[in-house]
């Protein structure tokens, strides 16, 4: 193409750009983020994305608010069935239908938990207390769990309600196995009851919504926004230049070096809040031998003193003013204070001490250090690329050659579920605000319902039992001792590399009053325009 051809192109799409916002009615709200949802399918993936997209077409029985405080959705109230402490009651809305004009009934409860329980699901972990999900009628639905479950409405805010119907008709009664690459209806298409509805999709380019006409919560929430396009924009840059020209109105993710800039730019704003989300490296201390290093014929990550020394060695500090200019909380522990089992002592982390770190190593007898593969995304946490390569050069200073390999999070999630990497950066949220929930899904051992995301592979059944007791301990003094015991082996054992606990820049039109949400879940059924 000649110059003169790129050069009209450019103007072209620039004038098709800036004459669609303009034309872009006061209730058309353009939001952008680094990475995409994985899928549609509301129990394939638990994934932050994933449930951010979700939330506004599907809606569970109790929903998170902006401040992440529980509140009624498709159910209206919930209770300990008298007399019978193994039993939750929940009492549904009644009138709700869902986006094809189908009936809300106790029947799409049970099926969708059931669903949701199933080995494809990436959800399972939170229902892994209920041995049976019944309909007493059509607005009441019970849980009968394995023992008395006090916290278990904490864990349904993020499991979604799907038509049965729908569900049987397009055959989509399972949830997609999203490791294996399966494409199902409910990938790409969606019939949920929430307050938008889907109006196309394409993957990793454009999502568009559209207002649910006939949405249950009218008068309750603002409901201001009509029309949601939804664009991932991955590159950093492009991304804040997107915002600066006005293509969209809010992003998720302000790089941390362009917090400024954007909060000093014509008509725009920054909102800020520590995200309920722990940044941490995974290392494979189970396995016999490794897959992706130089040591033949055994595990280097299996001696504990060469996990301390990683530990000691990560300048926690340096990445926080280097790598997110400030915008970080080190920590020493892979909980957010949010959480019940945080305390001051697990929260506290080393100082980055690589005499002691290679002493260990020498200990260990990898003195002469060795070399290994580190996996990491480039498009799920801020700043994760340039994380990992902080991370690279501070493993090399103790003999630890990492190479780095970083990629987007669809290719990256399915190395930690498919137990596929050693070495691997995650972070991790915990919206039912108890540490039960990181032990099921990284600490358990791998079984046919908990530790699905337990790419360390650590194993051991004591902790193992006590894990589970957590489900139906009713003594919280008890059940927190138990948290506390549990905690103590994670740490002893330097199961996990905690880096820090993230902090949430939302950029954004002036004219939108919109609370930035501590799970990074925008639910833009309250966001209001001045």
């Amino acid at each position: 193409m000649s110059s003169k051809k790129k050069l009209l192109g450019a103007l072209l799409t620039t004038a098709i750009l800036a004459g669609s916002s303009a034309l872009a009615s006061a209730e058309t709200l353009r939001w952008a983020r680094a990475g995409d949802s994985l899928t549609l399918d509301p129990h394939s993936q638990n994934e932050g994305p994933t449930h951010a997209l979700s939330q506004q077409i599907y809606e569970p029985l109790i929903s998170p608010d902006m401040e992440a405080k529980p509140i009624p959705a498709l159910a209206t109230e919930w209770m300990v069935k008298e007399g019978d402490p193994n039993v939750w009651v929940f009492k549904l809305r009644e009138g709700v239908k869902f986006h094809g004009g189908e009936d809300f009934t106790a029947e799409d409860v049970v099926f969708s938990f059931n669903r949701a329980k199933m080995e494809s699901s990436d959800m399972k972990e939170l229902l892994v207390s209920i041995k049976e999900v019944r309909a007493v009628d059509d607005y009441t639905v019970e849980m009968e769990t394995e023992g008395p479950n006090p916290i278990l409405p904490n864990n349904l805010t993020n499991l979604f309600i799907m038509d049965k119907g729908w569900a049987e008709a397009n055959d989509v009664t399972a949830p997609a196995e999203f490791d294996d690459g399966e494409e199902t209806y409910a990938v790409r298409n969606a019939n949920g009851t929430g307050a938008y509805m889907l109006e196309s999709r394409e993957p990793d380019t454009k999502t568009v919504l559209k207002a649910n006409p006939n949405y249950w919560g009218k008068g309750e929430f603002p409901l201001e926004v009509t029309e949601i396009i939804y664009t991932p924009i991955q590159n950093a840059a492009t991304r804040v230049a997107a915002l600066l020209s006005g293509e969209v109105d809010l992003i998720q993710d302000v790089p941390v070096q362009d917090i400024d800039r954007v909060a000093n730019g014509d008509g725009l704003k920054v909102g800020n809040a520590p995200q309920n989300r722990t940044i941490f490296f995974g290392i494979n201390s189970g396995d016999e031998d490794l897959e992706n290093d130089n040591v033949e014929g055994k595990n280097p990550f299996a001696d504990v003193r060469v996990r301390k020394a990683m530990n000691m060695a990560i300048d926690r500090d340096a990445i926080k003013q280097v790598v997110m200019r400030g915008q970080s909380a080190p920590t020493g522990v892979i909980i957010p204070p949010f959480v019940n089992g945080w305390t001051e002592e697990l929260d506290a982390y080393p100082k980055a001490d690589i005499e002691a770190a290679k002493a260990l190593m020498e200990e260990a007898g990898y003195g002469d250090g060795f070399e290994v593969t580190l996996h990491c995304p480039n498009d799920r946490y801020i700043n994760d690329e340039a994380i990992c390569q902080a991370a690279v050069g501070m493993m090399g200073k103790i003999g630890i050659k990492a190479n780095l390999v970083a990629q987007t999070k669809a290719n990256h999630f399915p190395l930690i579920s498919g137990k596929k990497t050693d070495f691997y950066l995650l972070g991790w949220g915990v919206p039912t605000f108890d540490s039960e929930y990181v032990f099921n899904f990284l600490v358990h051992s791998t079984t046919d319902d908990r530790g699905s995301w337990n790419g360390s592979r650590f194993s051991n059944e004591e902790v193992d039992a006590m894990i589970q007791s957590l489900g139906s301990e009713v003594d919280l003094d008890k059940r927190n001792e138990t948290i506390a015991k549990i905690w103590q082996v994670v740490q002893d054992e330097q199961i996990y590399l905690p880096i820090h606990n993230q902090v949430l820049n939302w950029g954004m039109k002036s004219n939108i009053d919109f609370p930035v949400q501590p799970e990074d879940q925008p639910h833009f059924k309250f966001l209001k325009f001045n």
